[in-house]
């Protein structure tokens, strides 16, 4: 049979071990990295407003999942990251990004950082994106010194939920052992959830107050029952997508992929070339630091109700000069906002700018990110 004729290899969409109870509860299903995800159960808007105001849970089980052990666990990571994770006390976590050697973002990731076991051996969670979970292992395992770091895949073993908003704490606490107050901000603690032990972390995707509680099949489909019998409302990608972009996170294969480096993406804060040694990308970002760069990611507002999508052109006295990224109804501020790359000297705010939306250029401005500033954090 010759190569045009074979059949399409269609591989089945993965689901989490919550997904049953999505289905339960009549969400409407998408495909998301390869997995089959709700992507709204009652409505993106009562989701949204939901998180903002009082608490919302997500199943995010298909995020990936790293245990690391070593001696000198802190050393072989700070080869991989442009952070300083010298900086971590045990029960800290820091955001970054992994780098290529061009300094290209191949993903960005959260690493919580544990402490040292009984036997001496640093020991720590990475959680990255779904979508690169076996790009992100296999970069790990060529760069790690593997005679001396012991990593663990748990992705399909534990179950992650997201619960998050200003009310998240006290909706989460009743099944709680351990005080949740004394999580600080990208903290961390083992915890005792519904009897079982677990790992919960104060962390989020959404720009509010909130935890992400990773547990055990079993009782994760318990957290689940329960959270929602106490009246935190399901909530899906949809509402994952418009909150992360009111607080101007990055989505990664949209916002930033490894043709953009951590400066050009406005996440310049987590390079750290004064405080560490050498790292994969460092000579990028040096020059990039002393040169500067050609484009930057920008937020924009636009002046009027039409929005702005992913792939839309962005222009300049009618030049084509960047692309949105992604782009929404900010359902929390009213009008619509977006993420752009465009060039340096076109991203200072007050820029004025224009999107083509179906043949026509609608006003934009350039505005000061994130777009919505929780009060509750």
């Amino acid at each position: 049979m010759s190569e045009e004729l074979q059949p399409e290899i269609v591989l089945p969409l993965a689901q989490t071990p919550l997904f049953q109870l999505a289905v339960e509860l009549k969400a409407r299903l998408t495909s998301f990295g390869g997995w089959e995800m709700p992507v709204q159960f009652t409505g993106i808007g009562r989701e949204h407003e939901a998180v903002r105001t009082a608490a919302g849970m997500f199943d995010i089980s298909h995020m990936g999942k790293f245990g690391l052990r070593a001696k000198n666990l802190i050393s072989q990571l700070q080869h991989l990251v442009p952070s300083d994770l010298n900086r971590l006390q045990p029960s800290e976590a820091q955001y970054t990004v992994l780098l290529n050697p061009e300094a290209g973002i191949i993903d960005d990731i959260i690493f919580y950082y544990q402490g040292e076991d009984a036997s001496g051996n640093q020991q720590g969670v990475m959680i990255v994106n779904a979508a690169t979970v076996g790009k992100d292992k296999a970069w790990l395992l060529q760069h790690l010194d593997l005679s001396e770091v012991e990593l663990q895949d748990i992705s399909s073993e534990k179950v992650l939920i997201a619960v998050q908003g200003p009310q998240a704490a006290s909706a989460l606490q009743p099944f709680i052992e351990e005080n949740l107050a004394q999580i600080k901000s990208f903290g961390h603690l083992e915890a005792t959830v519904l009897g079982q032990k677990s790992f919960i972390a104060r962390t989020g995707y959404t720009g509010e107050d909130g935890f992400e509680v990773m547990v055990e099949p079993s009782v994760g489909i318990e957290l689940w029952r329960v959270l929602l019998q106490a009246g935190v409302i399901p909530c899906g990608l949809g509402a994952r997508d418009t909150l992360r972009l009111e607080a101007a996170m990055a989505l990664y294969g949209q916002d930033i992929d490894e043709t953009t480096t951590p400066i050009e993406a406005g996440l310049g804060w987590l390079v750290h070339l004064d405080t560490k040694g050498d790292f994969i990308g460092r000579s990028v970002l040096e020059q990039q630091k002393s040169t500067g760069v050609t484009r930057r990611l920008v937020g924009l507002q636009m002046q009027g109700r039409n929005i702005a999508r992913h792939g839309y052109q962005v222009l300049s006295q009618g030049k084509v000069v960047g692309e949105i990224t992604s782009g929404t109804l900010s359902l929390t501020l009213g009008y619509p906002v977006a993420l752009a790359y465009v060039p340096t000297a076109l991203s200072q705010v007050g820029q004025l700018l224009e999107v083509a939306i179906r043949g026509k250029a609608y006003p934009a401005v350039v505005v000061k990110r994130p777009f919505y500033r929780s009060k509750n954090r």
